[in-house]
C-alpha cells in the first residue's frame, strides 16, 4: 500500500495507486485484488491489440482515460458499502470536459441509482463543474462547484466528503463548498456495479457509446467509509506535494493528446490525408495563412470518435502537405457557446493579426446558434503556431428576430474586400430554399445585414435542400493565374430533400450589391462519390493566388466500428480550383502533394493492358499515387482495380463509362467484412470532349480513395478490405486496352508521429 495512504488503514474501501505504469490491470491495495481495465484498442480489430496508455503521475505513474472507453468494473459484490460516511480521495488531470448530457457527471468514480436515490457518484461535467452526489433518505443530493472550476490539463487534488450531516468539496487541500443535510443522514446502498472512470448510469448516445466518461489522468484514488477532517485532508495533500518542492507538478500538453501514433498501424487510417490525431471530427474549415505558416481547423469531439461536443482542432504546416498537431484553438465556454463551438472562417483583422469567426451553439437564443469572434494573442506572445485565442465574449452578429429567415444560421464565411469586410451566413427562407446572408463591415466590429447573396429555388431543385450550410465565395481563376473575372459559390445542402454533397454555380458577385448572379441556375457538384466529399470550405492563398478548396472524407462505418477503432473520419485532398477555357470548373489536388511521394514503384508508357497488369504484378501498397492515361480503347468500360487481393476476392474498381459518360466506382467487392457499410456502386456524369482521352489521378490512402479525371470532375469513396493483402493494382476494363501510359508512387505520412504540440517559431 501506498505510504501516502498509511494514515487511513481501516477506514479504506479501495484504493488504487496506479503504479503499473503499463498493462491493462491496476491493483486495488485496500481490496487486495487486481482490477481489469476496459480499453476499446484492446479487442485489435483493426490493428495489433493496445493496452491503455499511461502517464507520469503525482506518485509514480497515471493512468489516461480516453473519454469513452477507458473505464474499471468492480462487481457489487466485491465491494463494501460506505456506512459511518464517506470520503473520495482522487489527483486528477482532465484533458477535456464533458458534455453532461442528461446533466449527469463524467465520474471518476461511481456506484449509485439516481432515479431510486440511491449510492454515490463523484466527477466533473461542463465548463469544469465537479460534484458529489448521494442518495439520503430516499432524496438526491448534490454538492457542485462551477467556482472554483476545476482546471484543465493540470494536477489538482479533488477530496469530497460525507458526515452525516454535511457534504463537502475539497479542491487543492482548501475546502470549495458545503451543504448542510438532515442529521443521522446515511448513504442509501446502491445495489449497482462500480466504476471508474465512467458513469456506471451513463447516458447512451447511440450504442455502443455511453456518455458520462472522464477524460485525463486519474492518479492515488481512495475511497474511505468515513469522512477525513479538513486538517486531514490537508495534510494529505502537502504529503503528495513533498517530493516536487510543494507545488502541484507540471504536465505537458503534449502528454494529453491521445496521440496519432496509436493508430499508425490501422489497416484503414490514412496517413497522408489529414485527420484529427483521435476521436471524431468534422468538416475542416477557417484555412489562414500568416507568418509563414498555413493555419487549418476542423470540427472535432475530444471525448471520443463520435459527433456531440464540438471543439475547434487544429493543425499548421509550411507546405499544405506535412502537418502538425495542435491543442484545439476553441473550446465551449458556460456563457457564449455552451452547446459547441461549430463551423466558420479566418481572415486578418484590422491590425493584420488572425481572427476567428466561428458558430456559436446556445440553446438559450432563438435560433440556437450566432457567430462569435475571436482574437489570436499573437501580438501579445508573439507564438506564431497561434495556439491560443480570446472570444470576444458577445456574438457579433445574431439572426434578426425580423428575418423571414428559418432558425438555421451558422457558418459563417468571412474576407476583406477594398479594404472592407464580407461575411456570408447559411440559413433559409420558409417555403423558398436555402441561401446565405450577407453582413458588411467597415471596421470588423460593427456588422450590417445586406440581405440574401443568391436564393435557390426548392420547388424546382429539392436537393438543394431547404437551408445552406458552410457557404464559400472564392474568386476563379484561370489555370495560369490570371483573373477571370468570375467567382465560385459553393454549399452544402441541407433540410428535407437535401443530398449532401458540394454544390456550386460559377457566376459574378457584386460588392456593391452585395450579391452572385450565377451563369447558370441549374446546380452541379465537384464530386461523384456519393457523400464522401462534402463540407466545403475555402481560401486565396496569399502565397500563390489559388483559389483553394478544403473538405471531409466521410468514414462511412458503423458506430461500433468506430468505438473500436479511436477514431472517426477525416479530410479530402486539399484542391485548387479554376475557371477553364472551355467555361467550366477545373479542379486538380494542389501541386504540393508531390512532396510526399517517395519511391517511383512503376512506370510504363504506350503499352497495352496486359505487358502493364504484369508489370504491375509486382507493385503492392496501400500508399500510392496513381496517374493513368488510356490512349487507345475499344472497351466500353476501363479504368483501375485498387485494394485487389492476388485473387481478386476483393477489390474497389474505380473507371469511366463511356457510353454512359460517367465517372463510376464499383464497391460491390471492396470487402467480405459483412460489418462494413462500403457496398454498391456509385458515380456520375463525366463528360470529355470530342477525342479527348480519359485521364484519371488516383491517390489510395488505406481505406481513402480519390480518383480525379480530366481536371474537371473527382470521386471520392472508401474501401475497408477485410483480407491483408489487399494491396494489389491492376489496368481494368470489359474490353481492349490497347494503349495506356502509367505511372505509380508510394506516398510517404503527412504527420510525423510523435511530433505535437506547440512549438514556437
Amino acid at each position: 500500500m501506498s505510504e501516502l495512504w498509511t494514515d487511513w488503514n481501516g477506514s479504506l474501501l479501495a484504493a488504487w495507486s496506479f503504479d503499473e505504469g503499463s498493462g491493462h490491470f491496476v491493483w486495488d491495495a485496500a481490496g487486495s485484488r487486481r482490477d481489469e481495465i476496459e480499453h476499446a484498442q484492446r479487442k485489435g480489430r483493426f490493428q495489433p491489440s493496445q493496452d491503455p496508455p499511461w502517464g507520469k503521475g503525482i506518485s509514480g505513474s497515471a493512468l489516461s482515460f480516453d473519454g469513452y472507453s477507458t473505464y474499471i468494473r468492480r462487481s457489487a459484490a466485491d465491494i463494501r458499502q460506505p456506512s459511518e460516511g464517506l470520503t473520495i480521495s482522487a489527483w486528477v488531470a482532465p484533458r477535456t470536459h464533458e458534455y453532461g448530457m442528461e446533466k449527469r457527471l463524467a465520474a471518476i468514480i461511481s456506484r449509485h441509482d439516481r432515479e431510486k436515490a440511491e449510492g454515490y457518484v463523484f466527477g466533473v461535467t461542463r465548463n469544469g463543474e465537479w460534484s458529489l452526489q448521494l442518495g439520503l433518505g430516499g432524496e438526491w443530493a448534490e454538492l457542485s462547484t462551477r467556482e472554483p472550476a476545476l482546471p484543465l490539463q493540470e494536477w489538482s487534488y479533488l477530496a469530497a466528503t460525507f458526515d452525516g450531516t454535511a457534504m463537502k468539496l475539497y479542491l487543492n487541500g482548501e475546502l470549495a463548498a458545503s451543504k448542510i443535510v438532515a442529521a443521522g443522514s446515511v448513504i442509501a446502498p446502491s445495489s449497482e456495479d462500480l466504476t471508474v472512470g465512467r458513469n456506471n448510469r451513463g447516458a447512451v448516445l447511440v450504442e455502443p457509446f455511453v456518455m458520462n466518461h472522464f477524460s485525463g489522468y486519474i492518479d492515488e484514488l481512495a475511497i474511505l467509509d468515513r469522512a477525513l477532517s479538513a486538517q486531514e485532508i490537508t495534510r494529505y495533500y502537502e504529503r503528495c506535494l513533498e517530493p516536487h518542492g510543494g507545488k502541484r507538478p507540471a504536465v505537458e500538453p503534449a502528454d494529453f493528446g491521445v496521440g496519432r501514433e496509436r493508430f499508425a498501424s490501422d489497416c484503414h487510417r490514412p496517413q497522408y490525408h489529414l485527420s484529427a490525431p483521435s476521436h471524431w471530427m468534422n468538416e475542416p474549415h477557417a484555412p489562414i495563412y500568416f507568418n509563414g505558416l498555413y493555419h487549418l481547423f476542423y470540427q472535432y469531439n475530444p471525448q471520443g470518435p463520435f459527433w456531440h461536443y464540438i471543439h475547434w482542432g487544429h493543425w499548421v504546416s509550411e507546405d499544405l502537405v506535412h502537418w502538425r498537431d495542435l491543442p484545439p484553438a476553441l473550446r465551449p465556454d458556460a456563457i457564449l457557446d455552451p452547446e459547441g463551438v461549430w463551423s466558420g472562417s479566418a481572415c486578418l483583422d484590422e491590425e493584420g493579426y488572425p481572427a476567428l469567426f466561428f458558430t456559436a451553439g446556445n440553446n438559450a437564443w432563438r435560433p440556437n446558434q450566432a457567430v462569435g469572434l475571436a482574437r489570436s494573442t499573437y501580438p501579445h506572445d508573439g507564438d506564431n503556431d497561434l495556439v491560443h485565442w480570446i472570444k470576444h465574449p458577445e456574438p457579433i452578429v445574431m439572426q434578426s428576430a425580423e428575418a423571414n429567415w428559418l432558425p438555421e444560421f451558422r457558418d459563417p464565411f468571412v474576407w476583406r474586400e477594398r479594404g472592407e469586410w464580407f461575411m456570408l451566413v447559411g440559413t433559409g427562407i420558409p417555403d423558398k430554399g436555402g441561401t446565405a446572408a450577407v453582413y458588411h463591415s467597415p471596421d470588423m466590429k460593427e456588422w450590417s445585414c445586406k440581405g440574401c447573396l443568391y436564393l435557390s429555388d426548392y420547388g424546382e431543385y429539392p436537393e438543394l435542400g431547404t437551408a445552406w450550410e458552410l457557404p464559400v465565395l472564392l474568386p476563379l481563376p484561370r489555370a495560369d493565374g490570371r483573373a477571370s473575372g468570375k467567382h465560385v459559390l459553393l454549399i452544402s445542402p441541407w433540410g428535407p430533400g437535401a443530398e449532401v454533397e458540394v454544390v456550386y454555380w460559377i457566376g459574378s458577385w457584386d460588392p456593391d450589391r452585395c450579391r452572385f448572379v450565377p451563369d447558370r441556375e441549374e446546380p452541379e457538384i465537384i464530386d461523384v462519390g456519393d457523400f464522401h466529399f462534402t463540407g466545403p470550405s475555402g481560401m486565396v492563398d496569399p502565397k500563390t493566388g489559388r483559389s483553394l478548396l478544403f473538405t471531409i472524407a466521410q468514414g462511412e462505418r458503423t458506430p461500433e466500428i468506430d468505438y473500436d477503432c479511436g477514431w472517426s473520419h477525416g479530410a479530402g485532398m486539399p484542391v485548387s480550383v479554376t475557371l477553364r477555357d472551355d467555361g467550366r470548373l477545373g479542379i486538380e489536388p494542389i501541386g504540393e502533394i508531390a512532396r510526399l511521394r517517395g519511391r517511383k514503384l512503376f512506370e510504363a508508357s504506350g503499352l497495352g493492358m496486359e505487358d502493364i497488369n504484369a508489370g504491375l504484378s509486382g507493385v503492392q501498397g496501400d500508399m500510392l499515387e496513381i496517374g493513368v492515361s488510356f490512349e487507345q480503347a475499344d472497351a466500353v468500360r476501363y479504368g483501375l482495380s485498387l485494394r485487389r487481393t492476388p485473387d481478386g476476392e476483393e477489390e474497389t474498381v474505380l473507371y469511366y463509362d463511356r457510353e454512359a459518360g460517367a465517372l463510376m466506382v464499383n464497391r460491390e467487392r471492396t470487402t467480405l467484412d459483412p460489418a462494413e457499410r462500403t457496398r454498391g456502386i456509385q458515380g456520375g456524369p463525366l463528360v470529355l470532349a470530342k477525342g479527348e482521352k480519359f485521364r484519371l489521378r488516383v491517390f489510395v490512402d488505406r481505406s481513402l480513395i480519390e480518383g480525379y479525371a480530366n481536371g474537371v470532375r473527382s470521386l471520392t469513396t472508401r474501401a475497408y478490405p477485410s483480407r491483408s493483402d489487399a494491396l494489389g493494382l491492376r489496368l481494368w476494363a470489359d474490353g481492349e486496352v490497347r494503349e495506356a501510359s502509367i505511372e505509380v508512387w508510394e506516398m510517404m505520412p503527412a504527420f510525423e508521429t510523435g511530433k505535437s504540440g506547440s512549438q514556437k517559431k
